[in-house]
């Protein structure tokens, strides 16, 4: 069974955004951390914890990904801004932690001129000041197009950051299809090819969700830009194999499309019936 879901809002609460999921006939969903471009973020009652959890047991969600904040940069040399990544990372890794979510990704970060190498350092010691190895959710690297400084952009950089932490049983993988097209991984043409690139460097075993996103912008063009599913230059029918390859079987995946919940929902029924028309 295909596990499907969008990027849900939460500013109506956890719950009420688990409601939106069943609606749009997804059974998984994606939240932020916090607020995305700041610091705040919102205590849940337990009466709303509650109703969120057996939305989830009734209706058979897969893996909930929490994803951190973009303000979040870990692999900074700048003190305030560095500082300010460590307590995110820390603080929403246990509450999301808290409230049963599986999965939290983030993106590595910008060493914004201090050498790919130093910030991946950086990063390291930001992730062991935040996983104690107790936790039950797994920390997710995300693949990243490579724009500017941006650190994620090969699979050998995950690879650097999850064999120098602490704890690297709790790190894994969010493969984003827009940012490894772009980033120059292509998966158009010779997908199996770089499955096996990412199983040889990373391991399979490793990758714990998946973010389902056409791109704006040619193979290799190293920015971020999201398209609706087949309306980009990956296109329809190579992120159908995406779905279809063996090795994501059982990953879960979460569409970040430029849609509102009302256009998510036609684009997970768009995809189910393609998926079963095969």
């Amino acid at each position: 069974m295909l596990t499907i879901g969008s990027h849900m809002s939460i500013a109506e609460g956890i719950a009420k955004a688990a409601e939106n999921t069943v609606k749009m006939g997804a059974n998984t969903m994606q939240i932020f951390s916090r607020n995305p471009r700041g610091s705040g973020y919102r205590n849940y009652e337990a009466r709303e914890i509650e109703r969120f959890q057996n939305i989830r047991k009734e209706y058979h969600f897969g893996p909930v990904l929490a994803h951190a904040p973009y303000t979040m940069n870990l692999a900074s040399a700048k003190e305030q801004t560095y500082e300010f990544a460590c307590m995110v990372i820390r603080e929403d890794i246990a509450r999301m932690d808290g409230l049963g979510i599986e999965n939290i990704v983030f993106h590595p970060g910008s060493h914004t001129g201090i050498g790919a190498d130093a910030g991946i350092q950086n990063i390291i010691a930001g992730l062991d000041q935040a996983i104690t190895g107790q936790e039950r959710i797994m920390v997710l690297l995300e693949t990243m197009s490579g724009k500017g400084t941006e650190i994620g952009v090969s699979f050998e950089e995950l690879k650097a950051i999850r064999d120098g932490v602490k704890h690297p049983e709790k790190i894994g993988i969010c493969l984003d299809t827009c940012h490894v097209f772009s980033a120059g991984y292509d998966i158009v043409n010779d997908l199996d090819g770089v499955v096996k690139e990412f199983d040889r460097i990373l391991g399979l075993e490793l990758l714990r969700a998946i973010h389902l996103n056409d791109s704006m912008m040619p193979f290799g063009a190293h920015k971020d830009r999201h398209a609706p599913i087949g309306s980009g230059e990956i296109g329809m029918e190579a992120l159908l194999n995406v779905l279809r390859h063996p090795a994501f079987a059982g990953i879960p995946v979460y569409l970040e499309t430029p849609f509102d919940d009302e256009g998510h929902k036609k684009e997970i029924l768009m995809i189910k019936n393609k998926l079963n028309a095969d």
